[in-house]
């Protein structure tokens, strides 16, 4: 074991000397985290952090199915027909379905979402949309005038 010890330090020596830890990141600079209370999820914080993950990821899946029932109507507000919010309200209702057949976490209630009334509420927030912006009527194509295929025109 000692000599297994000696190597590595030897190694670890050369390296220095040969400035190979020169330009490492955050050299210098405090360890992150020094001094905070230890958090047995630090990894996951992190890797949520670094790689820009919403946290709505670290919620059981009865938790995660309530918070996308919520933002139904956000989320179909800018679909453009009544058959892509059916859609849509169809596979959120088969994912609420597929949890319901084998639930897991914590018990919280959580019911399929009834399409009507997702497009009842789409209709009525389309409506107040149009509304308020008003939509200028198209350009007619203009007229060419004086034009004839060549079957039709006149030979003189």
């Amino acid at each position: 074991m000692d000599s297994w010890e000696a190597t590595v330090e030897a190694r670890i020596r050369a390296a220095q000397e040969q400035g190979e830890f020169d330009d490492l990141p955050g050299m210098g600079k405090p360890i992150p985290g020094r001094g905070q209370p230890y958090d047995e999820s630090w990894w996951i914080k992190s890797f949520l952090e670094r790689e820009k993950l919403p946290t709505d990821l670290l919620l059981p899946t009865p938790l995660q199915l309530r918070r996308r029932i919520e933002q139904v109507p956000d989320e179909v507000r800018d679909l453009p027909t009544e058959e892509s919010v059916r859609a849509f309200v169809a596979d959120l209702n088969g994912q609420i379905l597929s949890w319901l057949r084998t639930p897991t976490g914590p018990r919280v209630a959580v019911r399929p979402v009834n399409a009507d009334e997702v497009v009842r509420q789409w209709r009525a927030d389309r409506k107040t949309t149009t509304a308020a912006v008003p939509v200028p009527p198209p350009a007619a194509a203009p007229r060419r005038r004086g034009w004839l295929p060549p079957w039709r025109r006149r030979v003189a």
